[in-house]
């Protein structure tokens, strides 16, 4: 089957458990041609498809509770309930039952083609030798997770970039277009349960936004609250593209607040699962920080090995496994995970030529 015929019965199934977005899916595809690293992105479920042809023997070790879907930029910040701002994984929409190399060899493919579209310095080498290290360390050490108050200076300072200045923020926000047409009843519930005060006012715009989700509904309740604006996302969510390639092998409930509730984090109290919707508080240090974000000064290793770190805070909540990983890991040959990240990344791109032809066709 080729990535084609793939993205179709994709979406076909996909249509079966979500109401799909069409202009938003057409957007998609368009922007899995415009570049390797947004279809490596955007298509998660292909990815699932060749892993197991691909990386064979990294797919018979420990499986656990895993992102799947993870890659440089699926991190960013939030508030916990007391305030402080916490850095980690933003997105656990593939949420399912992985071994447990699949996120570090997917976030180690994400650091390699990032580096091959100039989004990242690092060598291949480095950054995948830097998630390892991190990673190993918090298996053996247990879980921490990333406050950006007395310490991690310098990844406050990516998080507190101009580029989440509030001004810039609130006015991409202010720029979102209403929505056209009916609003789920559930959706509206969602929001509002996360609103400050019951019975607010309040205005509904669609928001585009990331690229694996794209085609999934996205509503944003925008209101004015005590002199400044709030705003609470509804996106709309599906099992994980595991359960369509193969429904014996994941189950078909959505894991979303499962990842959460296990994972070694302080919170965001305002990411809730309402039904089948994912809801959130957007603000300025309550979103995903883009690579564009590390400007000139950049801090590449460090984040890469505190990228590795904060997936092992994720597969530690999982403590039945940590022993077999562990002995997994010390048993792999130096050079394991890079290796595997250049052969996914080569799936990755054949793929990516086949599916450009067919679009400029």
């Amino acid at each position: 089957m080729n990535i084609v015929k793939a993205t179709r019965k994709f979406e076909d199934w996909l249509g079966l458990h979500i109401r799909i977005v069409a202009p938003d899916l057409r957007y998609k595809h368009e922007q899995m041609a415009a570049s390797l690293f947004s279809f490596f992105r955007a298509t998660f479920y292909r990815w699932v498809q060749v892993w197991p042809e691909v990386c064979p023997e990294l797919d018979r070790v420990p499986h656990l509770l895993s992102v799947g879907d993870l890659h440089v930029e699926n991190f960013g910040t939030w508030r916990d309930s007391d305030g402080r701002l916490i850095w980690g994984v933003n997105d656990f929409d593939e949420a399912s039952l992985f071994p447990y190399t699949m996120d570090l060899v997917r976030l180690a493919t994400s650091a390699l083609l990032a580096a091959r579209e100039q989004k990242l310095a690092m060598k291949p080498k480095d950054s995948s030798a830097a998630i390892l290290e991190g990673y190993e360390r918090v298996m053996e050490e247990g879980g921490r997770p990333f406050v950006l108050g007395e310490s991690h200076d310098w990844l406050r300072a990516i998080a507190e970039s101009k580029l989440r200045d509030p001004v810039v923020f609130w006015g991409k926000i202010d720029r979102l277009p209403p929505i056209k047409g009916a609003i789920p009843e559930s959706a509206r519930e969602a929001m509002e349960h996360l609103l400050p005060e019951p019975n607010m006012r309040y205005r509904v715009a669609k928001r585009i936004a990331g690229l694996g989700s794209l085609g999934h509904l996205r509503l944003v309740a925008i209101a004015e609250w005590k002199g400044g604006r709030v705003a609470r996302e509804a996106k709309a969510l599906s099992p994980s593209a595991l359960h369509w390639l193969n429904p014996k092998r994941a189950p078909g409930e959505i894991l979303y607040a499962a990842i959460l509730l296990r994972a070694v984090r302080a919170p965001d109290p305002y990411v809730q699962m309402r039904g089948h919707w994912i809801v959130r508080r957007l603000s300025p240090h309550c979103s995903r920080i883009e690579l564009a974000a590390l400007g000139t000064n950049r801090e590449e290793c460090r984040l890469l090995e505190a990228m590795g770190r904060e997936t092992g805070n994720i597969h530690v909540g999982t403590e039945e496994k940590r022993g077999a990983i562990l002995k997994d890991l010390r048993g792999r040959k130096a050079g394991w995970l890079l290796a595997a990240a250049q052969a996914m990344a080569g799936a990755m791109e054949k793929d990516w030529r086949v599916w450009k032809e067919r679009r400029q066709s």
